[in-house]
């Protein structure tokens, strides 16, 4: 060996995922280990995972470790990408905007943002971004990624940090460990940060792809405004929104989906086939329910009225307001007062709208002594509450301060608990698929380790019944560690929309501290006292929630048993308006909702509106119709057919809806409800 010459380190060991170890050089980094494996890996590769920890490419290798290569097809490689194309979005702006400064910028569902202070024109006005900012933005971006700038990591001291992010306040927040967001900070007293020039440095854990042309397939999508630290009380942040996906092909298939969405978007449906409004004068969050809307919400409440009527439930009232003593008791207002609206004082003391019906049926259980041969005592109502939400998050239907539930609190003993449990989710998946819901997903919530009344025992008896159901009914789930309520482990159970979106509607929620709260007893066979168990349930969730999403997932043309309106009949003249109102008697004596609309104007015009109102049937008449009693039949999304008998039409459609009627009397039945 030559003198001054360096003798090669010792090889090293990883393990693969499928068990095979795999022998490299000593030092040999992520990157190494790709191009080991092929072409195709040293490519597509984004990021190492060893022993858990995820690595940047040019990082060594631990000897020993088990190591995975992360790619773009992965949730872990969206999420990879979506981080360093966040990284580029800021550099792009600190570029084209002289004097700004960035705080954070988290990939999310979907995509990223970042959130950015611009400072004050010449004014003292704040400056914004608008919407046509973007495509500017998107441009120096690109330009960005063409320039295939690598990420550098490098650790520094807190002198260094406090030099590099000097002018960015944001940045030194952070370092402070005063914000929100944990990952964002130090960890474990080091400090990272990755550089794509001499000019753009940001403060990050973490890890990034090589370089930035591994980016590309991104689009910036909107703008909002942003407090910082999500504090009404602190700056108003700029916060530019957008995508980025692992090929054209995926970015491309998720902006259709996005233009899609945007096409049932409930809040413009619901104006446009007058179905409710959120009127201003309201307040944000309340809505009104217009005549057509009311059909289909009584077509939907009636429904859950007879289905709760067979399945052995028996219904209560309770008020809207309750004195404070009692969600004292219920806890709601040691765990839950920031959800709820400030009191109001009274003579006799503080008055609450009710957040919840779980503490009145609580009462109304307590009212008497029960009996064991009373149980499972199932207490169902159609109950409004009221919750308060920041304006920031209300969402039409979706997200909104008053609302209805079919709230059902049952109460049993614990031998009857498993049964109950199973029957509930039977119960909950026959009424997703009345209203045409077939796909489901199911999450198990279980106890924040922070915030949980009652007991582990309790806890762990709780759990280990709604996860045993689970099992039994061969339905898979997944488990959302402490996302529990405070008083109960949960399933929530998911719906999958015509496009393939995620809706949480329904919730089976077990209980065994209210009952203890409230001191709930009933007498055992044996003559003794003991506690009930307690399940919270609601089936539609909230009544708006559940319509919004149907909206959505209808896109607005609901089916003829839940339409507003059933069919339209419009004369083809004036003189044919008598025999259109007939036409619409008939409808109406043989149960049906039909319309008639005066020609006014042009037959065209009226048939494009109906279509636009997306009525199911569109019927018209003329001449020939007056004369033989037919109709002009003019289907949702089906041919025309001509000269069809009234009786035959009244019969067809009697069949639709009483097909659907037998469906929904075969799910019940099999569902014990």
């Amino acid at each position: 060996m030559s003198a001054g010459s360096e003798a090669p380190s010792a090889a090293i060991t990883v393990v693969l995922p499928d068990g095979q170890s795999h022998e490299l050089p000593g030092g040999a980094t992520g990157a190494d280990l790709a191009a080991s494996l092929g072409r195709r890996a040293a490519k597509d590769a984004l990021i190492a995972v060893a022993d858990g920890e995820q690595l940047d490419l040019n990082r060594p290798l631990p000897d020993g470790a088990s190591v995975s290569l992360v790619f773009p097809s992965s949730d872990d490689g969206l999420e990879v990408l979506r981080h360093s194309t966040a990284h580029v979005l800021a550099q792009a702006v600190l570029r084209l905007y002289p004097g700004a400064t960035f705080s954070i910028g988290p990939p999310i569902a979907d995509g990223f943002y970042y959130d950015f202070d611009l400072g004050v024109d010449e004014v003292g006005r704040p400056r914004t971004f608008s919407d046509d900012d973007l495509e500017a933005i998107e441009a120096e971006m690109r330009a960005i990624v063409a320039a295939r700038q690598p990420f550098i990591r490098a650790e520094v001291d807190r002198a260094a940090a406090d030099e590099l992010f000097a002018q960015h306040p944001y940045k030194i927040e952070i370092l402070d460990g005063e914000a929100d967001d944990p990952t964002s900070g130090p960890q474990g007293g080091v400090i990272t940060t990755y550089r794509n020039t001499d000019e753009f440095v940001d403060l990050c854990r973490g890890p990034h792809v090589p370089d930035t042309g591994r980016l590309g397939h991104f689009k910036l999508m909107r703008v909002a405004g942003a407090y910082w630290r999500g504090d009404e009380n602190r700056q108003m942040l700029q916060r530019i929104y957008g995508t980025a996906w692992g090929s054209a092909g995926e970015l491309a298939a998720h902006l259709e989906r996005l233009e899609e969405a945007a096409k049932r978007d409930h809040r413009r449906l619901v104006t446009e086939l007058d179905l409710l409004s959120f009127p201003p004068e309201l307040g944000g969050g309340l809505a009104v329910w217009h005549p057509k809307g009311s059909v289909i919400r009584k077509i939907m409440e009636d429904y859950s009225r007879d289905r709760h009527e067979a399945g052995g439930y028996e219904f209560v009232y309770t008020p809207h307001l309750a004195h404070a003593r009692l969600f004292e008791t219920s806890g709601h207002l040691d765990f839950y007062a920031e959800g709820m609206y400030p009191p109001m004082e009274m003579d006799n003391g503080a008055y609450y709208p009710k957040p919840m019906n779980c503490p009145m049926h609580c009462l109304i259980f307590g009212q008497r002594q029960r009996s064991y041969r009373e149980l499972p005592l199932r207490l169902f109502e159609l109950g409004t509450v009221y919750r308060y939400e920041r304006s920031g998050t209300l969402h039409g239907l979706m997200r909104i301060r008053g609302f209805t539930q079919d709230d059902s609190h049952l109460y049993m003993a614990p031998e009857h608990l498993g049964d109950e449990i199973e029957r509930l989710l039977d119960f909950v998946l026959s009424v997703f698929g009345a209203f045409g819901f077939e796909d489901f997903t199911f999450k198990l919530s279980t106890q924040d380790p922070d915030k949980f009344v009652g007991t582990d025992e309790g806890w762990d008896r709780a759990t280990a019944a709604l996860r045993e159901a689970l099992d039994r009914r061969g339905h898979d789930y997944v488990e959302a560690e402490g996302e529990a309520a405070f008083y109960g482990p949960k399933i929530d159970i998911d719906v999958l929309d015509a496009i393939g979106r995620s809706w949480q509607l329904s919730t089976i929620q077990l209980d065994f501290n209210l009952p203890e709260r409230f001191d709930l007893r009933y007498t055992g066979a044996d003559g003794e006292l003991h506690r009930p168990i307690m399940i919270h349930r609601a089936l539609f969730g909230a009544i708006e929630r559940f319509f919004g999403v149907m909206v959505e997932h209808y896109g607005g043309a609901f089916p003829p048993w839940l339409s507003p309106v059933q069919a339209v009949v419009l004369g083809v003249r004036a003189d044919h308006d008598a025999f259109a109102s007939e036409v619409v008697a008939q409808l109406g004596e043989a149960g049906f909702r039909a319309e008639m609309v005066p020609a006014d104007d042009p037959l065209g015009a009226r048939i494009r509106r109906a279509k636009l109102e997306k009525v199911p049937y569109v019927l018209v008449v003329g001449d020939d119709d007056v004369a033989a009693g037919t109709v002009g039949v003019n289907p949702r999304g089906q041919p025309v057919r001509r000269d069809v008998p009234l009786g035959e039409f009244v019969a067809k459609l009697a069949d639709v809806v009483e097909r659907k009627a037998a469906d929904v009397s075969s799910a019940a039945a099999a569902a014990g409800g």
